[in-house]
């Protein structure tokens, strides 16, 4: 079973394929959700591999290029909430917006930690298996580097109105959800002190992140 390192890692590597999606997401309302990953997918990967301070590490650089282009393609609220669980609906919006802050400081972190070390890798994205009509999707994928290759899925729904574009909500990494499990962990936090409990958690969790970059 991979640890969280393992898992952290590759939800990075996850990220990637969207990471130059922000500047083209109007342009790509219409386009399949397949094709929009294998579109990303060579644009991002040209983008690291030509990038050198971030191979190197650079990780204020790192972080600004992961909260700019990878989160606007994330349905983030819904990805909070799930990984909350049952415990959302009875959140306050103060508290709401807290979780969705700290969850959002985590998942940066776990992203911008993979971006150095893809440099080598490729990603092949399989034919989608879905009716046009369908609003969610999964787009599976591999990572292909050094060693054996990694199976990497996209949960996506497809947004309408103004912005209107297919949206990342959750990832499969070897076989694991990512929402499932953080909800799995944010559930005993819960369990234990409660919503504010979990938010503390939340915080503390990414101040000691933030020492261990400085």
């Amino acid at each position: 079973m991979m640890n969280r390192r393992q898992l952290g890692r590759w939800a990075g590597v996850a990220s990637l394929v969207l990471a130059q999606g922000w500047s083209s997401l109007a342009l790509a309302a219409d386009e399949a959700p397949d094709a929009m990953i294998t579109r990303l997918s060579t644009e991002v990967l040209g983008a690291i591999k030509a990038d050198k301070s971030i191979q190197a590490g650079d990780v204020g650089k790192i972080i600004a290029l992961v909260d700019s282009k990878i989160m606007p393609n994330v349905n983030f609220q819904r990805m909070t909430a799930s990984a909350v669980g049952p415990a959302w609906r009875q959140a306050t919006e103060a508290q709401k917006q807290k979780l969705q802050d700290e969850f959002k400081v985590l998942l940066v972190r776990t992203y911008s930690g993979a971006l150095a070390q893809v440099s080598d890798q490729e990603i092949s994205v399989r034919p989608l298996r879905a009716a046009a009509e369908d609003k969610e999707v999964v787009v599976r994928s591999e990572v292909r580097g050094r060693g054996d290759p990694v199976q990497l899925d996209y949960r996506l729904e497809k947004t309408p109105g103004e912005g209107a574009g297919w949206k990342i909500y959750n990832l499969n990494v070897m076989g694991i959800w990512l929402v499932e499990t953080y909800r799995s962990q944010f559930s005993q936090e819960i369990n234990a002190k409660g919503l504010d409990g979990l938010i503390a958690a939340l915080a503390q969790r990414n101040k000691s992140n933030d020492k261990k970059a400085g």
